[in-house]
């Protein structure tokens, strides 16, 4: 992830990685489902303090732009991707019910890629 630590800056830690994080996923560039690092190791990568990242996400979390499952980990939301909310849960059911007929998953996605017109 990339994420640089201005330590002249006035802005506090856990909020540059907090608005860092925010702006990828808006982006695109940290899509929707997306794992983040474990609090450790991104702490570890960034030369921060546990509890700076871990501040970073629980805001991240309580603004609805992440969701923390557990061993799953944090995952990015379809709302901080920009991608409304029920685009998002028909992808899953679509996964979920390709999965249960037993379609391939390279197969579903060769038969979203043909609905949607795109280019396999």
């Amino acid at each position: 992830m990339d994420i640089a630590i201005d330590t002249a800056s006035p802005v506090p830690p856990y909020e540059q990685v907090r608005t860092r994080i925010a702006a990828l996923a808006a982006a695109g560039d940290l899509p929707a489902g997306t794992r983040l690092p474990p609090v450790r190791q991104l702490a570890a990568d960034l030369g921060l303090a546990t509890n700076t990242v871990a501040r970073a996400y629980r805001e991240l979390e309580q603004a609805g732009l992440v969701q923390t499952r557990g061993r799953l980990g944090t995952l990015v939301t379809a709302r901080a991707a920009g991608v409304p909310e029920q685009a998002h849960r028909l992808a899953q059911r679509y996964a979920a019910d390709t999965a249960a007929l037993g379609v391939a998953p390279q197969t579903a996605l060769d038969l979203a890629r043909a609905a949607l017109n795109l280019p396999a």
